[in-house]
């Protein structure tokens, strides 16, 4: 479930493109005036950088991930706001949080089960902690021109979202809606939107890099086109537009304005 500082980096100004800014808007009033925001899955510290223009300046941030590379690149960039800690995430028990003000999450929940989210949602609840979590593939992809095969590929890429990322069977596209209703069921009001990515040639570096794991995740489901699929789609990637839908969720405590 690691994935590389480069890749991060190279998808990073998509992700703030699409995130939605009205459920940004309101986690930044979420979690208060004296914010404490405990983000799970930081990689290099992306929802710092992309939310901290919406908090006060004596924000604090509590970044959790269990690769140390990235850890120690995100506490760097963080310039003295934030604490790391090498957390597994599958020991929600280990969670930090205690004074903390909101929990965040980034392109996460989908390589997540449901019962992953199930306990979050219990622990936050008992701590009455609100939950903003952003860019959560919900399995829709679209290309123009299209391309013979985008279709069996768009599915068996979610059969493959769907698979065991370390934690169980992730939820993959059925994440945003199933997290919704555990959030809801767990007693919290929940907000959604949508934030696709909607790329052109400007961004066929990270539409590139976008196509080979797809083709990649797609053939080891046995799809047997998917790699030359891969290869015809990065050929015309500087030519071509991509829809890759995701759903953004704010997750706000009874009592929570």
């Amino acid at each position: 479930m690691a994935f590389s500082a480069e890749w991060l980096a190279l998808r990073e100004p998509a992700d703030r493109a699409a995130r939605d800014p009205g459920l940004i808007a309101r986690a930044a009033l979420a979690a208060g005036p004296d914010p404490v925001v405990l983000d799970l899955g930081c990689g290099t510290g992306s929802t710092l950088r992309v939310m901290s223009p919406h908090l006060p300046g004596n924000a604090r941030w509590r970044l959790v991930d269990n690769d140390p590379a990235l850890l120690d690149r995100a506490r760097a960039e963080a310039q003295g706001r934030a604490e790391t800690h090498r957390i597994d995430l599958g020991d929600l028990d280990a969670l930090p949080l205690d004074g903390a003000t909101l929990v965040t999450a980034s392109a996460l929940l989908d390589l997540m089960p449901a019962e992953w989210i199930a306990g979050l949602a219990a622990r936050l609840a008992e701590a009455q902690l609100p939950f903003y979590a952003a860019l959560s593939y919900d399995g829709v992809m679209r290309w123009q021109p299209q391309l013979l095969g985008d279709e069996a590929i768009t599915r068996a890429f979610n059969d493959h979202q769907r698979g065991d990322k370390g934690l169980g069977a992730a939820l993959g596209p059925d994440s945003g809606p199933r997290a919704v209703e555990i959030m809801r069921k767990a007693g919290f009001r929940v907000h959604h939107a949508d934030s696709p990515w909607s790329l052109n040639g400007a961004e066929a570096p990270l539409h590139r890099a976008l196509l080979e794991g797809i083709a990649d995740a797609a053939s080891e489901t046995g799809n047997a086109d998917a790699a030359e699929w891969g290869r015809n789609r990065i050929g015309i990637a500087e030519r071509s537009r991509c829809h890759v839908g995701h759903m953004d969720i704010l997750a706000l405590p009874p009592g929570t304005g």
